[in-house]
């Protein structure tokens, strides 16, 4: 059978089209399915031409399914339908359902209803030149778990294709990929040293979840251009108030803000843009925002009225952002991040500054030191099988810092962490950097070779 893979004829990709219970009627009645599939499935994004091959296969019923997944993915799970018990599975692919958040389905079914027996990661090795992504190779087993998966991962500095047996029984390691806890959790292949790293920040760490702790995303304002202000923007609409009074009261609801890209290492760069702040209040706290009461404010947003009254993110009027109930945390000491991206920055703010929804940022106890352990070699370490987007940008959501195992300190090693940030953020230099990494380094009980490798590895 012969499918294309073309998404602009997504006609032919339609479930009706495979035709399993036809063509393969016979097998199953005799043998209940085949003893081994094996293939290189097609790539395609179901969100291309605006989802509609996503929406083809929503109703099908495939626990792998994801919005923003690949139609790879369904092929594993519909392989795998196939063998009988026993049977065994072999697919070549995009390595994007290891780590990727739409991956997560596809890596539930796969650790929790069958047995992976062998995994080979490409990382950058290129086996298709043609091709623009990295693959793996998995062999997978259709029977109940045992938790035990010859992994491997290539170096393209050491290997060569027509070696490839001979590289995975030097270079393999057992690995188990059937984490009850985060069934969310990228796969990772681990080496006996990064084993060790493991066991340790398992041992020692609290995850984020468990600690005093609010991590929220930034704003949403429907409507950037009429919302996000310049510096002489904002000037402009103060001059435009007829008294004191409300040029005050106005400036107070123009707060500055900051972007994904202004993020810094514990600093940041504003870009001397704002934010008018015309919440939409906070239920038996906080009043909304009456633009009537804000006449500059309210000239301003009418020359966008148009746009602004058909936004979906809007409160109890177009003038009004959408509910937000943790606004208040913004004005609290936090740190900040952009929220995708394939570098790792968090800064530190306790002058009240917002965030744009590119951001996220968190709130709480110990937040100084929070942002020197993610800054540091060894956050970028934890960081590092965070979930990624098709293109290999980080994505560094919620949902991929609550699972961190950070070690929790008393007050007094808080105290000099707040120190340390008030001085970075100042004068950053490599000493006081050093200082970070070794102290990090030392709550989590690494050897040395521990700390070389992760050191050199995501310094």
């Amino acid at each position: 059978m012969t499918i294309k893979e073309s998404a602009d004829d997504l006609s032919v990709i339609n479930n009706e089209f495979f035709l399993w219970h036809t063509w393969f009627s016979d097998v199953f009645s005799k043998d209940n399915g085949f003893d081994i599939v094996i293939g290189n499935p097609p790539y395609i994004a179901l969100q291309n031409n605006g989802g509609e091959l996503g929406k083809l296969y929503e109703p099908c019923g495939f626990s792998s399914f994801a919005s923003t997944g690949d139609i790879y993915c369904l092929f594993y799970e519909k392989g795998l339908s196939l063998l009988k018990h026993s049977g065994l599975l072999s697919f070549i692919t995009s390595n994007g359902w290891m780590k990727s958040g739409y991956g997560a389905p596809l890596r539930n079914l796969l650790s929790q209803q069958f047995q992976p027996k062998c995994i080979i990661d490409f990382a950058g090795y290129k086996v298709f030149e043609a091709a623009t992504v990295d693959v793996n190779i998995l062999f997978i087993e259709n029977r109940t778990p045992y938790k035990k998966t010859i992994a491997c991962t290539i170096d393209k500095s050491d290997f060569r294709l027509n070696k490839l047996s001979d590289f995975v029984e030097t270079h393999s390691a057992l690995s188990d990929f059937s984490s009850s806890e985060e069934p969310s959790v990228a796969w990772s292949i681990l080496s006996e040293l990064e084993k060790d790293i493991k066991q340790k920040i398992e041992s020692i760490g609290t995850p984020l979840r468990q600690w005093d702790i609010r991590i929220n995303f930034g704003i949403k304002t429907g409507y950037n251009d009429a919302f996000i202000i310049s510096g002489d923007t904002r000037e402009k609409i103060l001059s435009t108030c007829l008294s004191a009074t409300e040029r005050e009261k106005t400036a107070e609801i123009i707060r500055p803000i900051l972007r994904g890209r202004d993020i810094a290492r514990y600093g940041y760069n504003w870009a001397d843009l704002w934010v008018i702040n015309t919440h939409n209040g906070i239920r038996d706290s906080l009043e909304r925002i009456h633009v009537e009461n804000y006449p500059a404010i309210k000239r301003h947003l009418d020359l966008y009225w148009d746009r602004i009254v058909s936004r979906a993110d809007q409160g109890d009027t177009p003038y009004n952002l959408r509910n937000c109930a943790y606004l208040d945390e913004f004005l609290k000491p936090k740190i900040m991040w952009k929220r995708i991206g394939s570098i790792i920055r968090f800064s530190y703010d306790s002058e009240g500054l917002f965030g744009l929804d590119s951001t996220c940022f968190a709130t709480g106890s110990d937040i100084a030191y929070l942002c020197c352990v993610l800054n540091s070699a060894m956050g970028h370490y934890l960081l590092s099988n965070a979930p990624r987007t098709g293109t290999g940008d980080l994505l560094i959501s919620v949902q991929a810092v609550e699972p961190l195992r950070i070690p929790e300190i008393s007050q007094e090693q808080s105290k000099e962490y707040e120190r340390i940030v008030s001085t970075i953020k100042e004068e950053p230099d490599s000493r006081t950097e050093a200082w970070i990494n070794k102290s990090v380094f030392d709550l989590y009980g690494l050897t040395t070779e521990e700390r070389e490798y992760i050191y050199n590895k995501y310094k």
